[in-house]
């Protein structure tokens, strides 16, 4: 791994630390300051959009790992972001669970239901997998919608209530920020060193070759259900995150284009990397704000009709669209070209 110049690696320990430089350490503690900082800064709307784009991340790395580092596919996320939010909105509301404990206890129920949709995993892959995952998809929110309708609401909204705290109420965006965004650095910290384990390294092995990693004494049983109860584990925390931060949850929330939407984030990004969903995640919710906020002015020329009706499909379009033009011109997503920046910057200015 490139090193800058004049940096270098004399202990074990030094080589596989996160944070490898002083320089490092300082940009590290400046970002999470400045991060720390930004409802003084910023108002509502951009902080709403912030926790958006947080609570989204924690659920696309969980899909990353079991996608992306353990080569599964899975079209159900979405749905076991919704198992999340629903069980900690059931915990809380009649059970009376604080959001500090309903929070984990929902997590762990959503990785224990991810690991009963996944164990077909264990005897089918490819495109027979992903139709598996596809059963999550259909039957969680059938489910919530058609059982037990008098604690769930069915296909109607229900209310959670506001985190406390002692006697601060978050009941606002700024500050769910202060929840939102720690579980984030923390969840993305976690991850970052589970891909660096021996778990991680086992998960990349099974990715690769599957039959080559049973050969080496991997157990696939064991390692498969743990990629997909770390996966559902993220969804749950995303989920709980979401029911506490939206205070209204319906099982519209957790449709399939949500997963879909999901997967293209970790193409965009390029798979089997921390900071390259993040790339992803950012630049596709980017771009999906940028298209409905313009589409009313992109759609302006055409027949009033026929302009509402381009305008409420503009969005999947171009979704698909770059989709396309990725997996055609940069099948590797937005990671390769900043790992080809940072080796330029890095070898500046012998970079021959």
């Amino acid at each position: 791994m490139f090193r800058p110049c004049g940096v270098f690696d004399d202990t074990y320990i030094k080589n596989l630390a996160i944070i490898r430089t002083r320089q490092h350490k300082i940009m590290v503690v400046l970002g999470l300051a400045v991060l720390m900082g930004l409802p003084l800064i910023f108002s509502g709307k951009i902080l709403y959009f912030i926790n958006f784009l947080a609570i989204n991340l924690i659920a696309v790395q969980g899909l990353n790992i079991l996608t992306g580092y353990t080569g599964q596919i899975s079209l159900g996320q979405s749905a076991f972001v919704g198992v999340g939010a629903y069980s900690a909105a059931l915990l809380t509301v009649y059970l009376h669970f604080p959001f500090w404990l309903a929070l984990p206890c929902a997590a762990v129920i959503t990785g224990l239901i991810g690991i009963c949709f996944g164990a077909p995993s264990l005897r089918i892959k490819g495109f027979y997998l992903a139709m598996a995952t596809l059963a999550a998809q259909f039957i969680i929110p059938w489910v919530i919608m058609n059982i037990r309708t008098d604690l769930t609401g069915g296909s109607q909204s229900m209310l959670v209530p506001a985190p406390v705290l002692g006697k601060i109420v978050f009941n606002d965006q700024q500050s769910m920020f202060y929840i939102i965004i720690p579980i984030t650095c923390l969840a993305i910290f976690l991850i970052r060193n589970l891909v660096r384990s021996r778990i991680g390294r086992a998960f990349i092995a099974i990715r690769d070759n599957d039959i080559s990693a049973e050969a080496m004494g991997i157990n696939q049983t064991k390692y498969k259900l743990l990629a997909f109860f770390i996966c559902s584990f993220y969804a749950g925390i995303a989920g709980a995150l979401w029911a506490y931060w939206m205070r209204a949850i319906s099982p519209d929330q957790f449709n399939l284009m949500e997963s879909i939407w999901f997967l293209g984030m970790i193409i965009v990004g390029g798979m089997g990397s921390v900071i390259g969903v993040t790339f992803g995640l950012l630049f596709i919710k980017t771009f999906d704000l940028l298209i409905t906020t313009l589409s009313p002015q992109l759609t302006s020329f055409l027949p009033p009709q026929l302009a509402q009706d381009a305008a409420a499909g503009l969005n999947p379009f171009v979704f698909g669209l770059i989709i396309l033009l990725f997996l055609i011109f940069e099948p590797r997503g937005l990671v390769h070209r900043w790992e080809i920046i940072k080796a330029y910057f890095r070898l500046w200015p012998f970079k021959y």
